[in-house]
């Protein structure tokens, strides 16, 4: 979950840039892509624990082309060092795409003709700059076939 300022703007990009039929939650850093249902509980602990400290820094470092959409890629050490940390709680449950090298990032367009994502991301690029990026809390999201259930939500501390 993105600080209030990064938010709001992260969502309108959203909103503004992906087919609104198939965008089904809000913008967001995805962690994990599927967690099983039976670690729910092992996961909202460790999510607990994950937050009990203060935020994590991040930037956004640069736009990404997706070949039918757009990202902002995102770095964050400390964010790296959480995600690696479930990765390891979770070894041996996670799916072949959640072993795969993390490649963090905040899609703002998916789903489109690769030619209007490449004109997206010209017109992005020429005014890019680096920033920081507020990271507020962590939340966990069921998967219902289509749309997505929010199942808790865990705010960081300071």
């Amino acid at each position: 979950m993105f600080g209030d300022g990064d938010n709001g703007w992260l969502q309108e990009l959203r909103r503004t840039h992906y087919p609104a039929e198939r965008n089904q939650v809000p913008a967001h850093l995805t962690l994990f892509h599927h967690l099983a249902p039976s670690l729910e509980a092992e996961l909202g602990r460790r999510l607990a624990t994950s937050t009990a400290v203060p935020p994590p820094r991040a930037r956004i470092t640069g736009v990404i082309d997706l070949g039918a959409g757009t990202a902002f890629r995102i770095e964050s050490d400390e964010l790296e060092d959480i995600r690696a940390d479930l990765a390891d709680a979770f070894r041996g449950m996670l799916t072949p795409q959640d072993m795969a090298p993390w490649r963090p990032h905040v899609t703002i367009q998916n789903k489109v003709e690769p030619r209007e994502a490449r004109r997206f991301q010209e017109r992005l690029r020429a005014t890019f700059e680096p920033r920081p990026l507020a990271v507020r809390g962590l939340a966990s999201w069921r998967y219902l076939g289509g749309p997505w259930q929010p199942i808790r939500s865990h705010i960081f501390r300071g």
